[in-house]
């Protein structure tokens, strides 16, 4: 759904409301206090609230009631705004840029955009296991942008453009199922041996109707003891047929395109909301509804 859409659909803040009953409820509201299902419009008739009373436990309540819409004072449609442009934000948005489009404190859309991308991580963790061809692969986000040559730059002595595991950079770890899902988050370096990619692997992918492939870092080569595991040489050749993680590759770029160009830091404690506002938006590339679910996850109690 685009700016457009929002505005023509949510010209109220009654018709923001209904479509959040429908997401949460489908038609049958539910107390979200005693899970109660003997409820009723609220006796004030407050519309534009949209309360109802539940029969059993005789408290009043809202849809927003326990989602991450509970307390706000921005009306909703701004909310479905800033949905809108996140998603629609191939290479993610700043919240200065869309703080100026919406007419909002920056701070407070800040706050607005990390409480989605919470509702985001929801989807990696009610999804099933990655299975059939699938790459792992390591990157490292932060510092400054490469530039020129690198082979260039080693040869005039400063090795100016330290890339990887020789950085303080911050390590991300992520599996992507070839033409399907991805999941990454953010690791520690002490996450990136044998046992920690290998603890990772298993639990998000199907090891046993998988066929693993990765680069030549030796930390993987445990995991070939517990599903089928190949590699690409990348001091030799980038892709050779099927093998390649070139996948994986793809989707670091989206992730760098996003901090180089929008975010600029990411601070431990925010990383893995940014890492799966990537994950999710590369998730729903092709679908229709992705506005829609992510509404659906964001009233989610």
């Amino acid at each position: 759904m685009n700016i457009i859409e929002i505005f023509n659909n949510f010209q109220t803040q009654e018709q923001a409301v209904e479509y959040l009953e429908k997401a949460r409820w489908h038609g049958k509201p539910i107390c979200p206090y005693c899970s109660g299902e003997k409820v009723s419009r609220h006796v004030s008739g407050d519309r534009a609230g949209q309360r109802w009373q539940c029969l059993t436990c005789q408290t009043a309540f809202a849809v927003t009631v326990g989602t991450i819409f509970h307390g706000t004072h921005i009306p909703l449609k701004k909310w479905f705004l800033v949905l809108a442009l996140m998603l629609n934000a191939k290479k993610s948005a700043s919240a200065c840029q869309i703080a100026r489009d919406i007419g909002v404190r920056r701070p407070t859309v800040w706050s607005m955009m990390h409480r989605i991308r919470a509702a985001m991580v929801k989807d990696a963790e009610q999804s099933a296991l990655l299975h059939g061809i699938v790459e792992a692969d390591e990157t490292y986000v932060g510092g400054k942008p490469r530039k020129g040559n690198r082979r260039d730059d080693d040869q005039e002595g400063g090795n100016k453009s330290k890339r990887g595991r020789g950085t303080d950079k911050m390590p991300v770890i992520g599996v992507v199922e070839r033409h399907g899902r991805v999941i990454a988050r953010p690791a520690t370096k002490s996450e990136l041996t044998s046992k920690g990619l290998s603890e990772f692997i298993t639990s998000n992918v199907d090891v046993a109707g998988s066929l693993l492939i990765t680069d030549e870092f030796p930390a993987y080569r445990a995991i070939g003891k517990k599903m089928l595991h190949t590699t690409i040489n990348h001091a030799i050749e980038y892709a050779n047929g099927l093998i390649h993680t070139n996948t994986m590759e793809g989707f670091w770029a989206l992730v760098k395109r996003a901090w180089y160009g929008q975010h600029h830091h990411y601070s431990t404690k925010y990383a893995s909301l940014y890492i799966s506002e990537a994950s999710y938006k590369y998730n729903k590339r092709q679908s229709n509804n992705s506005f829609s679910h992510a509404i659906g996850l964001m009233v989610a109690a």
